[in-house]
Parts: structure tokens; sequence; C-alpha cells
């Protein structure tokens, strides 16, 4: 598998660079990803690389044993450190303090907002570029909620870019957190520690430190999380955050088959927060109809002024299997490995090798042996099953990563997501890490190890963009 990922990224940027070369309209010199060449070393590439070996050593076993609260404090605040210091390779300026500053950026409609109210009520009309008043770039792809979290900010006293990278990278970082609950939620707890530092050292924290999608990444994954957790004000919390994110980016409407199965992965109580998580999510979006903004005209709005820009150049036919090299790069390489050894697990319970996990929990062991027999156990049963039993039994190492998969599979063939994956993907790619719970134990030092590396050949190598 790796070999293959390999062969998917080679090509990406040979043929990238012979169609740059070519004059056609990719708008990214360093296609697939949408940054410049720039080698380069900076103050943040001892601190990088001093997280990093932590993380291998006494990390890796400490996540083994580890009690559950410093646990997820300690994989927090390595993550937050991490994602400082690829950031600090670019500097303080470049790689935080002026990441967000940019016309096309968010700050830049920041000041302009002085009713909170009247901003909603005609963000529609300021969609659509070529107009005295249009909306910078990233305001106008993407719903209100997105601009209301740095005017928020600049309203509580935070404003400015070095307060809205902060921001960024702190929720971001909660990924460390929101994943693992879930997991454990879930049943999983197991899985939850294997899966922990693979998120701490997550190469798409190069994009977490400063964009808006770290922001997106966080709220994201903590609405799945608080939808797992029992308890129907729980849910209702995860349903009006999923809400929120629907007003961060049109495209959150693919975080659906996620929340789906993390509801259906419940072990009890999957009605009552189906019901409480729906009610969180129509909240949220009765509240910004009332205020002027509706979705579905603003959804409309956007597609055309997607078409006004550079997505009109940009090649679908490059850009639909080029993603996917953009994606390996921010998710890591060991993605493949991983669903490779999810999809086997599938495999294995299909053929009914093994029916001695009939009785086992869903994730008593993330192992590919573990799942094959749970996935037999489902396969070997007799007699009418529900489906929700069914889908239950597959567990959270094979249907979170499954979901995932879905989404971004969605979000590639739309021709919405023709470049810049690497951090438009991210709250999908952290639950494709999911995956990584089922390699063996002896081999996530090293995999770990490849994942640290690609961060920082990507950070060293290029100078990305935001």
């Amino acid at each position: 598998m790796l070999a293959v990922e390999a062969a998917l990224l080679a090509a990406a940027v040979a043929v990238g660079a012979v169609l740059n070369h070519r004059g056609v309209g990719l708008h990214a010199d360093a296609a697939p990803l949408y940054a410049t060449w720039r080698p380069h070393l900076g103050w943040g590439t001892p601190a990088a690389l001093l997280v990093a070996g932590v993380v291998l050593g006494p990390g890796l076993r400490w996540a083994r044993t580890a009690r559950w609260g410093p646990l997820l404090g300690a994989g927090y605040l390595a993550a937050v450190a991490w994602t400082l210091a690829l950031a600090l390779v670019d500097g303080w300026s470049a790689g935080l303090s002026r990441r967000l500053t940019p016309q096309a950026e968010y700050l830049h409609e920041v000041p302009g907002v002085t009713d909170v109210r009247r901003m909603l009520a005609g963000f529609t009309d300021r969609i659509l570029d070529f107009q005295p008043d249009s909306w910078s770039t990233h305001t106008a792809g993407h719903p209100p909620g997105a601009l209301l979290f740095f005017v928020g900010l600049d309203r509580v006293g935070l404003g400015g870019g070095t307060a809205a990278a902060l921001a960024c990278v702190l929720v971001g970082a909660s990924i460390v957190v929101s994943v693992p609950l879930a997991l454990r939620a879930l049943g999983a707890g197991e899985a939850a520690r294997a899966v922990l530092p693979f998120l701490v050292l997550l190469p798409g924290a190069v994009w977490v430190g400063a964009s808006a999608d770290g922001v997106f990444t966080g709220v994201v994954a903590a609405g799945l999380a608080l939808l797992a957790v029992r308890g129907p004000a729980t849910a209702l919390a995860g349903g009006l955050l999923l809400g929120s994110a629907l007003h961060l980016s049109y495209g959150f409407v693919l975080v659906g088959p996620l929340a789906l199965a993390v509801l259906a992965l419940r072990p009890s109580g999957r009605r009552g927060a189906l019901l409480a998580g729906a009610a969180g999510v129509s909240a949220v979006l009765v509240a910004f109809t009332l205020a002027g903004f509706h979705w579905w005209q603003g959804y409309d709005r956007v597609v055309e002024r997607y078409y006004q820009g550079w997505a009109a150049d940009r090649p679908y036919g490059y850009w639909v299997w080029a993603n996917l090299a953009a994606l390996l790069l921010s998710a890591g390489p060991v993605v493949g490995p991983a669903l490779r050894r999810t999809l086997l697990a599938a495999r294995a319970g299909w053929r009914g090798t093994t029916r001695a996990g009939a009785a086992e929990s869903p994730a008593s062991a993330p192992t590919v042996g573990a799942s094959g027999r749970l996935v037999g156990a489902l396969l070997a049963h007799r007699g009418p099953v529900a489906l929700a039993s069914r889908v239950r039994l597959l567990g959270p190492t094979v249907l979170l990563p499954a979901a995932a998969a879905l989404a971004v599979i969605g979000a590639d063939l739309s021709g919405m997501s023709k470049a810049e994956v690497e951090r438009i993907w991210l709250p999908f790619a952290v639950w494709l890490l999911v995956a990584a719970a089922h390699l063996p134990a002896p081999a996530r030092r090293w995999w770990l190890a490849a994942q640290a590396l690609t961060a920082l050949a990507v950070n060293h190598l290029l100078f990305t963009v935001s």
C-alpha cells in the first residue's frame, strides 16, 4: 500500500509540474498542494523535532497505561506544541501573526461588521464577485458563521492576526480530546489510546496552524463527540455544534454520514440522541434563518461565486485524483495501510473465517483479528436482525473511517473541492485516522514516525498558504 501511495504522490507532483509549466490554470505552484516551493528552516524546527521525539518515545509508551484524564490533557498540550512548532518554522510573523491578515481572509471583513443582524440579512447579496461590496474570497465561500467567529473574538478584545491564529491552533488541537472521547464513549477505549498519538502528530497540523479550517475541524469533532456521549443534554449540545458547523462551511452537510454512524454505534439511547441532536441542528438553522440568512440561497450563490474564480480554470480531470494525494500529505501515509487493514478485517468477517467473537464487544480490541471476528459474528448471525444492530457490530474503528471516506469521496466527485483539500478536508481526515487502531502494535511507532516526517518535510520544503 505504501508503494501505491508513493506512486500516487509522485504522479500528482510530476503531472502538476508539467501542467504548471504548460500554463494550465492549476493555480497551485506546488501542486497537488496549494503552496510554493521554498526550502527553509526556522526556530520552530528544533521545537518540532523535540515534540516528535517525546511523543515517539515516552509518550507512546505512556499512552498505553496512563489514566484517562491526564492522557487527554497531555495529548492536547502536545498537539498545541506540535502545531505551534510547525507554524513557527515559517517564523512568528509569516507562520502566525500575519497568517490570517491578507485581503482574502476573514479578518479583512471584521472591521466592517458593525451590526451583526444587518450583516446576516444582507450576507447573500454580497457573495457574488465583481461587485463594489463583494465579500473577500474566504468570507464569500462560507456561510456567515465563519466570519462571526472572528467578529466574536474581536468583540471580546481578541482582535488581530495573532489572537485569531492562536484561536485556530487551540480549537483545532481539541481533536486530540474529542476523537478519543467519542471512541471511548462508543466502547472503543483501547482504540482511543492507539489513535491518540496519531492525532497529536497529525501532518495536517501544518494547516491547523493557522487557518480557519483548524476551527472547523475542532467544532465538527466536538459535535460528534457530544453525540457519542450518553445523555440527551450532551446530544443536544452536539446538535447545536453540528448546526453551527453547517454555518461554518457548506460542505459540512457531508458530516451527516459520520453523525449517523456515531448515533448507530451508541450503546443505548439512540432514538433520544437522534431527536435531541436534530433539535440542536434545527435550532441553529432556525436562528440564522430568522436573522435573515437563508442557507440554501447562500449555497446557490457560492456555487456561482466558485466558478467566477480559479475553479473555472482548475481542471477537474487532474484534481479529482490529485486531491487524494493532497489528502495523503494532510492525513499522513498511515491512512492507506490503516484503511487496507480495515478492509481486510471486513473481508475476513465476510468469509466467516472466525466466529469466536460472537459475544465480544464491538471495540474489545482494535486489531484486524478482533474486527474480523466481529464482522464474522455479524454475518454468521441467523434470523431477523435490525439494521442498527448489524451496523453496531461492525464497531467504531470500521464505521467511522468508512463514513469519513464516504464524505471525502462525495466532496471529491462533486467538483466543489478542486485543490486546497489538504486543509478543507481536515474535519474528515481526523476520522480516517481512527483506522490506525487496526495497525499491529509493534508497527505503530514506525508509522507514527512516518507521520511526523511527512509534516516536517512539507513544512520545511514548502511555504503553505491558507
